[in-house]
């Protein structure tokens, strides 16, 4: 039998929000997209639920396990509730806009997870993000880490740390020792828990060349500042071209993010492997002191779209709206109009002026047929009354 605290308490991870909070998230969310908006990113509503092969493609097995599921009542397909915004933002661009030229996108809108993604974190984040469609390069993942570290200045977030690496090299280290997926694939859990004994242990057993080994023994302490592109750079020579581009262009990119923002730390990381299944270049996180993980996310993911009918380059982030509020609440202002109390009487010229206030903005709260609250219990400043036959607002 249940007792009574199980019929109102919420699963473990999810949240909800009540006026005041609410007030605040709903006027950060505002200012957030008009932020967007003067990027020149549009923003688009996708559905709750898909079917599931949409709301997967191009995650791997990583956002299937994430995902709620339920059977459609009307076509008997699986559907899901989305757990991420990405896949359907990348549907939209590849499947109803169709265009060639670069798009611009951003979202805002719950997502549910079957876990959180961090210890004790929640499992209803409100999703917000910003991607960028059809162009493969510097210039386009420049512009969506400024959008990002806009965003969270904006938000008031501070002493941010940029941390960025590059899954193409990892990618080019394993195809060159001819890795099967099973090795591939317990290298990079090895190297996502940062286990670097259990690491060792396994390339000492593998039979791979020594250049091999060498590299891949050194990636997981190759982090830190810029200047470890430069040891990247000598370590891995000239017998791997890819990851020198892949290692200049982190530089370049560095380079550009440091002289537009330079309180921002920029730490590189070699190793970083987030999103592994999806993402082609590079991926980056930001953090602030005394938050255990990340406050947002992103990296370039190619070819997410193919699935859709049509291969489109993308590079994009995402955070959570209410972890942005956390630090934007000692600075915000919630509205400060005044309520004004209205009496339960039926008369035109009363009614007349209620609603002149409410087309003025006003908020205006009538009173109920056996009410007994005044208006100062109800939080009224102002009240209309009756005075030498005409209706005004006074002082409560």
């Amino acid at each position: 039998m249940l007792n009574t605290d199980q019929y109102w308490a919420l699963p473990d991870g999810i949240s909800e929000a009540l006026p005041d909070e609410a007030e605040c998230l709903e006027q950060l969310r505002r200012r957030l997209l008009d932020l967007f908006s003067t990027w020149g990113y549009r923003r688009v509503m996708p559905p709750l639920v898909e079917f599931m092969e949409s709301l997967s493609t191009g995650h791997g097995t990583h956002l299937d396990v994430q995902t709620f599921k339920l059977t459609d009542q009307l076509s008997g397909r699986m559907m899901g509730v989305r757990a991420d915004m990405t896949p359907q933002i990348a549907r939209i661009d590849a499947h109803k806009l169709k265009t060639a030229q670069t798009n611009r996108l951003c979202y805002i809108g719950s997502v549910l997870r079957t876990r959180s993604f961090h210890r004790d974190g929640s499992r209803s984040p409100l999703q917000v993000g910003a991607e960028l469609f059809g162009h493969a390069g510097l210039d386009s993942d420049f512009e969506v880490i400024s959008l990002l570290l806009a965003t969270l200045n904006h938000c008031q977030v501070p002493d941010l740390l940029l941390d960025i690496g590059h899954v193409g090299i990892f990618r080019s280290l394993a195809h060159a020792a001819g890795l099967s997926a099973q090795q591939e694939r317990t290298l990079y859990d090895m190297l996502e828990r940062k286990s670097l004994p259990e690491m060792d242990e396994w390339l000492q057993s593998a039979t791979l060349p020594d250049s091999i080994k060498r590299c891949l023994r050194q990636l997981p302490r190759l982090n830190g500042s810029v200047a470890v592109l430069d040891e990247a750079a000598e370590l891995f020579g000239n017998a791997f071209p890819e990851i020198q581009e892949a290692l200049a262009y982190l530089r370049t990119l560095a380079g550009r993010i440091a002289a537009s923002f330079p309180n921002c730390r920029i730490h590189i990381d070699l190793s970083e492997l987030s999103g592994y299944d999806y993402h082609t270049g590079i991926v980056y996180g930001v953090y602030t002191p005394d938050m255990g993980r990340e406050v947002a996310r992103g990296g370039r993911y190619d070819g997410i779209g193919e699935a859709f009918g049509r291969v489109r380059p993308a590079t994009g982030f995402s955070t959570d709206l209410r972890t942005l509020a956390k630090f934007s609440l000692p600075y915000m202002q919630l509205p400060t109009e005044t309520t004004i109390f209205a009496p339960a009487i039926q008369d035109e010229a009363l009614e007349q002026l209620i609603h002149r206030l409410r087309n003025q903005g006003q908020r205006v709260v009538r009173a109920l047929g056996g009410q007994t609250a005044t208006p100062a219990s109800l939080g009224c400043k102002q009240q209309i009354t009756l005075q030498d036959g005409q209706w005004s607002v006074v002082a409560v």
